[in-house]
């Protein structure tokens, strides 16, 4: 029997004191760990990476993370993302939603309550 496949799950966050926490939580969790700091990074991390999992950040410096979560559902293997914002306006968690995010997340929030959320839809993807 192959070795289970580890999950792979790519974070685009320009805060870099958020991604390093990020990084660290999800590695323990056991998954493989990939960042971006940038729209266009993650972009590109998306089509050369193919992570199961994209958790981005709603305001990048150069565009909308939308743009994120759009790419990884229209991906040859789509991934599920998740969007993370400060920006509570109204409509933004539907606009996240009708983009294709499986959750949103508003900061700020507990990590332990996002690892909970990473894990139950990593293990929605594996059984698929």
């Amino acid at each position: 029997m192959a070795p289970a496949r580890v999950l792979r799950i790519l974070v685009v966050d320009d805060e870099a004191d958020l991604v390093a926490t990020y990084c660290r939580l999800f590695r323990r969790q056991g998954y493989d760990v990939e960042s971006a700091g940038t729209r266009a990074g993650g972009l590109a991390l998306i089509e050369s990476a193919s992570p199961d999992l994209v958790i981005a950040d709603l305001e990048l410096p150069d565009g909308d993370g939308l743009d994120l979560v759009r790419a990884a559902c229209a991906a040859p293997v789509p991934s599920r993302a998740i969007v993370v914002s400060g920006v509570l306006a109204s409509g933004v968690r539907e606009d996240a939603m009708a983009a294709g995010a499986s959750a949103f997340v508003a900061k700020p929030f507990s990590l332990g309550a996002l690892g909970d959320l990473v894990r139950s839809l990593l293990e929605a993807t594996a059984g698929r």
